[in-house]
């Protein structure tokens, strides 16, 4: 099987959802929940919305046109170096007030960058179409690359077969994690004929382990799968932004 990368011509849903993003300013990517990253393009570090736009406007070229990461590279750096967004600087952390030594912009920070809100985008769209074909396409197939790259708890979840509204889905649909290239794959009955996949009598074994995870920015011990980088662990297509907002709201009330 190819390998399952992400640079091919984008689906529209990926492209109309990046697109509908607003912005917000964060420090550190810990301040920024799940439902606000899928409502808004943010990048820590970045206080000044000139150079979020700069950055987003190259992702936004990468997703519509499948642009490359060395062509992303090449475009943001010269206008990152020019407006003092790049290298190591001091800057004062507003949640605990101290000024600290922090990492601006770089090639591996573009590459996360670029990496990840192209993956999350991509995930989005292709949420929004196994929904819309559920009734004939109903099951999901989990695909991971088959390196010695891939996570061992991937690779044990390559080939599970469960219908698209299977609770693993709710936790596991990937990417799941930092630089994961993990995809799902949707078919129907006749798919899984044809190509000989037998649907999965239940989820990978220990796919529910958890594990302790401290939140260092505000103390709070999460429980995670196992398997999964924090941060990664829903399903980017099932958040929803409205309601999580109203939830803050109502804990603030």
């Amino acid at each position: 099987m190819a390998d399952p990368e992400i640079l091919d011509v984008p689906p529209l849903e990926a492209i109309e959802h990046f697109r509908a993003k607003g912005y917000h300013i964060g420090y550190h990517w810990l301040d920024t929940d799940a439902a606000r990253h899928t409502a808004s393009f943010t990048v820590a570090k970045v206080a000044q919305l000139d150079i979020l736009e700069d950055i987003r406007a190259a992702v936004d070229a990468a997703v519509a046109e499948g642009k490359t990461y060395d062509w992303f590279q090449g475009e943001l750096e010269p206008i990152l170096r020019r407006k003092g967004w790049w290298g190591r600087e001091r800057m004062i952390d507003p949640l605990t007030g101290e000024s600290q030594i922090v990492q601006l912009g770089s090639p591996h920070r573009l590459r996360i960058i670029f990496d990840t809100n192209l993956r999350m985008a991509y995930a989005h769209g292709r949420w929004e179409k196994i929904e819309r074909l559920a009734g004939r396409l109903s099951y999901l197939r989990y695909v991971a690359v088959q390196d010695r790259r891939t996570r061992p708890e991937h690779m044990a979840w390559h080939g599970t077969v469960l219908r698209w509204d299977d609770p693993f889905w709710h936790s596991h649909y990937p990417p799941n994690g930092w630089k994961c290239r993990c995809i799902v794959q949707q078919l129907g009955e006749d798919d899984l004929e044809r190509y000989g996949h037998a649907v999965s009598d239940r989820p990978p074994d220990g796919w529910d382990r958890t594990r302790d995870w401290l939140d260092r920015r505000n103390g709070q011990i999460h429980r995670i799968p196992v398997g999964i980088d924090p941060g990664f662990a829903h399903n980017v297509g099932l958040v929803d932004p409205a309601a999580q907002a109203q939830r803050l709201l109502d804990q603030r009330t």
